[in-house]
């Protein structure tokens, strides 16, 4: 039944691959590689300092730098002392770091050595004190957590592990209020392998490099890899998105699979360095963390020629919930390239509307979803918990429908829905109207406090370069495509959007202006 029976823990990967395939390479930073035999041996020394320093099991660890492979070592080297991982988002300000340390209290914290003045800043302004480890992810060959290790033997330290206990706490961007912090199980993770061994279209090869662009505190940049390793294959690094570094990094690295955004995929096309890019090493392309547009992908399919695998999923699900597979991505078939596909194996979902009744086949509701990757938490938070977590099914916030062929479509989140004289209306199909217009690069609707409906559609855009278009021409433009309840009422033009790590883009930035003041929630 499992691809690795002797596999029951993050950590296990490593171990499973030092004993049957030694030396291969797990990891490729720049010019440093390291062995799986290479990564096992300083991952038990790490795991024997980090219990010298009284983090053992159910203590967490924190991380605070940017993709490396010391995150990797310390990723294994706490999960071999039974620790769980906290990916810290190193573009937080000191201020939205404290609250996070508060609630997750590790007992250490690893952080690179850029960061080394903003995780001192935040442990002098935490309640509880924390030990800080720094390393140097720049430094030519090791970071230094060999030399931290000092004479820690090199054998495994052998503690105990339950599979129940908690791998990663990661906490979401708390743009509606307090962060919360997603404890995720080895368990859990566990099983998402499970549920990609069934499906077919996981078919991993000795010889796959998987290119790890989005960010380690995201579970984008974090499940993936380890995907990877478990299924015995080379992690390619990027320490941060740089497109121009991205394309590069394909050229050097050769990778076979990348995992980008949407907005990651357009920003790679759009770099002047992708016509000269040989993209003839990737053989798949996963997207996913928010909607694409037919454009883009048609695009990205032409341009890079190789197959494309959207996967929908949330921190809380360990992964992916539901793909649309390599064969359903027909370029005839627009209206279909709009679907997240269906469920994995051993994941169950249902559209429901708020009484939490199931819907019929077009009708759209919030998607709830059972599966046995769930996450096991919110940290320290049981009535949000118990908010999400009903009879054993998580409901997402993401409205959507089923179609007849039983394709999933993913219309908005939940809290994104405008609410304009009665009528509910999806900011993504406003946004995917306005991409169809031939001088729009990026937009973002959202809606803005209005006297007479409640709420207006306001969208914000991007043009191309060199693409001139009036606001009347693009409403104008909307109305032919949807109804006219739903054609934005005010078009503001930008530079550029805010966007997160995650290659999300922040619309509580943009709602925060049209909403200072009003009772609406900025989320």
């Amino acid at each position: 039944m499992w691809l690795h029976a002797d596999i029951q823990s993050v950590p296990d990967i490593v171990r499973h691959y030092a004993r049957t395939t030694p030396g291969k390479t797990a990891l490729i930073e720049g010019k440093r590689k390291l062995s799986f035999s290479e990564l096992d041996t300083l991952t038990n020394r790490i795991a024997r300092v980090v219990t010298r320093h009284g983090a053992g099991p159910g203590a967490v660890v924190g991380f605070f730098g940017k993709n490396s492979i010391p995150f990797f070592e310390v990723l294994m080297g706490a999960g071999k002392a039974g620790c769980t991982l906290l990916p810290l988002n190193w573009r937080l300000a000191t201020a939205e770091l404290i609250p996070i340390v508060n609630d997750a209290q590790p007992t250490l914290v690893f952080v690179d050595k850029e960061f080394t003045a903003v995780m001192e800043a935040v442990r002098d302004g935490a309640a509880m004190p924390f030990r800080i480890v720094v390393f140097d992810s720049a430094a030519p060959g090791d970071s230094g957590l060999t030399a931290w290790c000092g004479d820690a033997p090199a054998t495994d330290p052998g503690m105990p592990e339950d599979p129940r206990s908690i791998a990663l706490l990661m906490y979401t961007s708390g743009t509606t209020g307090q962060a919360k912090g997603v404890e995720i199980s080895h368990q859990g993770l566990n099983y998402m392998r499970l549920c990609e061994h069934f499906e077919p279209v996981f078919q991993w090869r000795a010889d796959d490099v998987l290119l790890m662009v989005m960010p380690n505190f995201h579970l984008l940049g974090a499940a993936l890899p380890v995907q990877s390793m478990y299924n015995g294959s080379t992690v390619s690094i990027l320490p941060a998105l740089d497109p121009g570094k991205l394309l590069g990094l394909v050229q050097t690295d050769r990778p076979t699979i990348l995992v980008l955004a949407p907005v990651v995929i357009q920003m790679m096309l759009d770099h002047p360095a992708a016509k000269d890019t040989d993209f003839s090493s990737v053989r798949l392309t996963m997207y996913a963390g928010s909607p694409i547009n037919a454009q883009l992908l048609k695009r990205a399919m032409v341009e890079m020629k190789c197959q494309f695998m959207q996967f929908y999923g949330a921190t809380e699900s360990s992964g992916a919930i539901t793909i649309l597979r390599p064969e359903q991505h027909d370029l005839n078939r627009e209206d279909k390239l709009k679907s997240c596909g269906t469920p994995l194996p051993l994941i169950d979902l249902k559209v429901v509307n708020a009484a939490g009744d199931e819907l019929p086949d077009g009708e759209i509701g919030e998607f709830l979803v059972r599966s046995p990757s769930l996450f096991a938490a919110y940290r320290n938070q049981p009535e949000a918990t118990a908010a999400v977590l009903k009879r054993g099914w998580y409901r997402t916030g993401d409205a959507g429908y089923r179609d007849t062929d039983g394709l999933l479509y993913i219309v908005d989140r939940v809290k994104d829905m405008i609410i304009s004289g009665g009528e509910n209306i999806y900011s993504a199909e406003v946004e995917q109207a306005l991409q169809k217009h031939r001088a729009v690069a990026m937009s973002a609707v959202i809606g803005a406090p209005d006297p007479r409906w409640g709420e207006k559609v306001v969208a914000v855009v991007v043009l191309k370069k060199d693409s001139p278009a009036t606001a009347e021409e693009l409403m104008q433009h909307c109305r032919t495509l949807i109804a006219g309840y739903k054609v934005p009422k005010d078009i503001r033009f930008a530079d550029a959007l805010p966007i997160s790590p995650a290659g999300k883009i922040l619309k509580r930035v943009l709602r925060q202006e049209l909403w200072a003041g009003q009772d609406r929630t900025v989320a």
